[in-house]
C-alpha cells in the first residue's frame, strides 16, 4: 500500500525522471550521426534544407486533420488545434520510448480522457490512423516501384523488397479487418493476448496474477468492436481520412527528397519510397528509440540497391534523421511537459 501511495503522490515526479533519461539515451545513440550531420551542413546548400520545416507543417496539418475527420465519423467533435498539439505529442513519445507504437497508443488514450473519450474509442481512431497510413502508402509504393521499372533500375532485388512490402500491406490489412470484424474474433484474440501479457508479467512478479483484468478487458474489446462497425456502416465518410493520409505520407518522402535536393543531387523518387517503406517497418519493431542504427542502415542498403551509391546515401540518410528529429522534438517535448504537468484545459474546444 505504501508503494502505491508513494506512486500516486510522485508519479509526475517519476514520469519526468524516465522521460529525461529516455532523451539522455536518445542523445547518446544519435551522437556520432549528430557530428557527422553537423560536418556535412558545410558541404550542403543550406537554404534548400529550409524548405523542409514547411512540408513538416504540412505533414503534421495533415496528421490532425486525419484525427479530426476520423473523430467526426464517431460523431467526436474535437478541435484542430488540439489535435495539432497531440500529433507533435505522440511524435515526441514514439520517438523517445520504443514500442512499434504501443506507447503513443496507449498516450493517445491518456490524453483523450482530458476530453471525456471512452478508451476504445481513442484506441480504435488510433488504430484506424496507422491502418489509413498503410492502406495509403500500398499506392505510393506501387508508383515508385514503377518510376524503378522506367528508369531501369527495378533490379531483382529491389522487386523482391518492394513485393514483400506490398504483400506485408496487404496481408496485414486484411487479417487485422478479419479480427475487428467479428465480436468473437475480437473477443478471441485480445482476450487471449491479454492474458498472455498477465501469465509474463507474473513470471516476472508473482504476486501479480492479474495485471490486467480481463473481464474489464473484454468489455474493453467489445465496445471497440462496436466503434468499429460504426466505422464500417460509414465507410464512404472515409475517403477524406485516407486522402490526408496520402498527404502525410507524401510530406514524410518529400522531405528525404529536399536533403538529396540540398546536396546538389536529383535522384530516383522510387528508390526514396521503398527505402522509406522498408526503414519505417523495421524501426516498428526495433528496440532502439526511433529505430536508430537500424532505421539508417536498412534505408541506406534498400538505396544503394536502388542505384544510389553509398557515398552519398549514407550522409543523406543520416542528416535527415537528424534534421528530422531536431525540428520535431524539441516542440513535442515541450508540449508533452506541459501536459503531464497538467496545465492543458482539460475540456474540448468545439465547432
Amino acid at each position: 500500500m505504501a508503494e502505491t501511495s508513494f506512486l500516486k503522490r510522485r508519479w509526475k515526479l517519476l514520469l519526468n525522471i524516465i522521460t529525461i533519461a529516455a532523451l539522455v539515451l536518445f542523445a547518446w545513440a544519435i551522437r556520432g550521426q549528430l557530428v557527422n550531420t553537423l560536418d556535412n551542413l558545410t558541404k550542403v546548400r543550406a537554404w534548400v534544407l529550409l524548405l523542409i520545416i514547411p512540408i513538416e507543417a504540412l505533414n503534421y496539418h495533415a496528421q490532425a486533420k486525419l484525427y479530426q475527420k476520423l473523430f467526426t465519423v464517431l460523431d467526436e467533435k474535437i478541435s484542430y488545434r488540439n489535435l495539432l498539439k497531440l500529433s507533435l505529442e505522440l511524435n515526441f513519445v514514439n520517438h523517445v520510448f520504443p514500442s512499434g507504437g504501443v506507447t503513443g497508443i496507449s498516450y493517445f488514450g491518456l490524453r483523450l480522457r482530458q476530453f471525456g473519450m471512452r478508451g476504445s474509442k481513442s484506441t480504435l481512431v488510433q488504430t484506424m490512423k496507422l491502418m489509413m497510413y498503410f492502406v495509403a502508402f500500398a499506392p505510393l509504393l506501387m508508383i515508385g516501384m514503377l518510376i524503378l521499372a522506367l528508369n531501369n533500375r527495378a533490379n531483382d532485388l529491389t522487386i523482391l523488397i518492394g513485393g514483400a512490402m506490398a504483400m506485408l500491406l496487404v496481408v496485414g490489412t486484411g487479417i487485422f479487418i478479419y479480427v475487428i470484424g467479428s465480436r468473437t474474433r475480437i473477443n478471441s484474440f485480445f482476450t487471449t493476448v491479454t492474458m498472455t501479457i498477465n501469465w509474463l508479467i507474473h513470471l516476472v512478479r508473482p504476486k501479480k496474477r492479474e495485471t490486467i483484468n480481463v473481464a474489464n478487458a473484454r468489455l474493453m474489446f467489445e465496445d471497440f468492436h462496436g466503434n468499429y462497425v460504426l466505422f464500417r456502416s460509414r465507410y464512404k465518410e472515409l475517403k477524406q481520412p485516407f486522402l490526408w493520409s496520402i498527404l502525410a505520407n507524401i510530406t514524410e518522402i518529400s522531405v528525404i527528397y529536399v536533403v538529396y535536393i540540398a546536396f546538389g543531387t536529383y535522384v530516383n523518387v522510387g528508390a526514396i519510397i521503398l527505402a522509406y517503406a522498408v526503414a519505417n517497418f523495421a524501426g516498428l519493431i526495433s528496440v532502439f528509440p526511433g529505430g536508430t542504427g537500424i532505421y539508417e542502415a536498412l534505408m541506406t542498403a534498400v538505396l544503394v540497391a536502388a542505384g544510389i551509391p553509398a557515398r552519398l546515401s549514407l550522409p543523406v540518410t543520416v542528416m535527415y534523421r537528424v534534421l528530422n528529429t531536431l525540428l520535431q522534438l524539441p516542440p513535442g517535448y515541450v508540449l508533452y511537459h506541459r501536459t503531464i504537468k497538467g496545465r492543458p484545459k482539460a475540456v474540448a474546444e468545439h465547432g
